[in-house]
């Protein structure tokens, strides 16, 4: 059997996750179930990075007939500690879909945000690239060497956090053999 657990909020209770031989078992405060493998509709893999931890990814995972259940790979220790379970959370997820594919799941197995908020984040990012340009462009012209300095600071510290949300959460399909790996954390060693 393998486990997981994790802390969405430092208050909340303690989500429990198990994959039996039943199907995947869940305990989140005082309610619980098990859902065979084969009743679950669609995993959805994406990768949602926050203030406390930007290494976060996320699986929300849907039972045919009703009823979404959320994983995350981080849980939180104390008031200004939320950390990782990489390792953990890619053991499980990798298991979870060797169990359904064995079940003979006929899940919708989905990658990234869906693709209209894709689309909208990627044209707020051009538009804001379009809009930086040109103030760069307008501070070299006035010779504004230090505006223009911070305008390419702030673009390579934008570049670096929304660009890898974006490129991670491309909108995808993959299969219970290739699972997305930019949306897995990488299997660090302990």
């Amino acid at each position: 059997m393998t486990q997981y657990t994790y802390k969405a909020s430092l208050v909340g209770a303690a989500y429990q996750f198990d994959l039996t031989d039943d199907g995947l078992s869940w305990h989140i405060g005082s309610r619980s179930g098990v859902w065979p493998y084969a009743e679950i509709a669609s995993v959805r893999l994406s990768y949602r990075p926050m203030t406390m931890q930007s290494r976060r990814f996320r699986a929300d995972i849907e039972r045919a007939g009703g009823g979404r259940i959320t994983v995350l790979s981080t849980t939180w220790q104390t008031v200004a500690l939320v950390t990782p379970q990489d390792g953990d959370y890619r053991a499980f997820i990798i298991e979870l879909h060797r169990r359904m594919k064995a079940a003979g799941s006929k899940a919708a197995l989905i990658g990234g945000i869906g693709p209209v908020h894709y689309v909208t984040a990627v044209t707020i990012v051009a538009l804001l690239a379009i809009a930086m340009v040109g103030l760069l462009v307008r501070a070299l012209a006035t010779s504004e060497f230090t505006g223009a300095l911070f305008l390419v600071g702030m673009a390579v510290w934008f570049a670096w956090t929304v660009g890898g949300f974006i490129q991670r959460n491309r909108p995808c399909r993959y299969t219970f053999d290739q699972l997305p790996d930019t949306l897995l954390p990488r299997n660090q060693a302990k």
